[in-house]
């Protein structure tokens, strides 16, 4: 991970440790300097995210913009619009 990286909202982050290990979700909240709120849109619904540990997650250097933007206009983003911001990250990615 990059230390020097900062989180941001809307970016696509690979889970390290914990229930969701191994798979991919949004940060839709920054708790503070170590703490991320982070949704996949599944499991990890828009309004129950999971706080996590930025030391936990890799963060990956796509951002979506689509997230980033309603987040920025209303607050809040659709479950729907999270698995698909993260399905994107992955055919892109051709995993």
């Amino acid at each position: 991970m990059h230390v020097d990286a900062l989180p941001q909202i809307g970016q696509i982050a690979f889970v390290l440790r914990g229930k969701d290990e191994g798979g991919y979700a949004v940060i839709i909240g920054i708790v503070d300097d170590r703490f991320v709120l982070i949704a996949d849109g599944d499991k990890k619904r828009f309004d129950r995210p999971k706080k996590k540990n930025i030391a936990h997650l890799e963060l990956q250097s796509v951002v979506s913009t689509e997230v980033q933007n309603s987040m920025k206009e209303t607050g809040r983003v659709t479950n729907a619009k999270l698995r698909y911001a993260i399905e994107k990250f992955v055919q892109a990615k051709g995993e």
